[in-house]
């Protein structure tokens, strides 16, 4: 349920915050994604131990979605994130046919509004056509240093079904179905 419940923030935000102000914020790519499981360390070569500094160095131009002592995620600013305390930091990014996408952009070229991204990438016309896959790397901290690192997806192609039989407020409950990735 917590993970659930992570998620759903997480897509709430993405949908809403994914740019600001006319500021472009890069994107993750799929190597971005890619954790050894053996070493616990990313393709960015951030690590269980790792503090904030080596984090930052990393990440710092990517919108952060935050989470302190398990509360709702929001987007903080690099300098505000508290580090030193108990946290859970999210980087998501949209695949759709493979591609990272900025979602505003997707928005603004299909002429559709965020709100109607959920329905959209679960409908069988568009999943017939299109791949759509979100990808989320999720950072556990605790006492200023990662205790954890998880790469998770959720594949809409395989997965859509079961959320187009599901009601609005389930929906918005069990948004995704994430799996580890190697």
């Amino acid at each position: 349920m917590k993970r659930s419940c992570i998620l759903v923030t997480a897509l709430i935000l993405s949908l809403i915050l994914l740019t600001a102000c006319g500021k472009t914020t890069p994107l993750l790519t799929a190597t971005d994604y890619e954790l050894n499981l053996t070493t616990h360390t990313t393709s960015r070569d951030v690590a269980v131990g790792d503090n904030a500094e080596t984090f930052l160095n990393a990440y710092d131009g990517y919108k952060i979605f935050t989470s302190v002592d398990g509360g709702d995620y929001q987007v903080l600013a690099p300098q505000e994130i508290p580090f030193d305390a108990q946290i859970t930091l999210l980087l998501p990014t949209f695949f759709i046919d493979g591609l990272p996408t900025d979602l505003d952009l997707f928005c603004e070229e299909n002429e559709i509004e965020k709100t109607e991204l959920t329905a959209l990438f679960t409908s069988d016309e568009f999943l017939n056509s299109h791949t759509v896959v979100y990808y989320y790397l999720l950072f556990t901290w605790k006492d200023g240093a990662i205790t954890d690192i998880r790469s998770e997806y959720m594949d809409y192609n395989e997965d859509a079904a079961y959320y187009q039989k599901t009601s609005k407020a389930r929906l918005r409950d069990s948004l995704a179905l994430p799996r580890e990735l190697g």
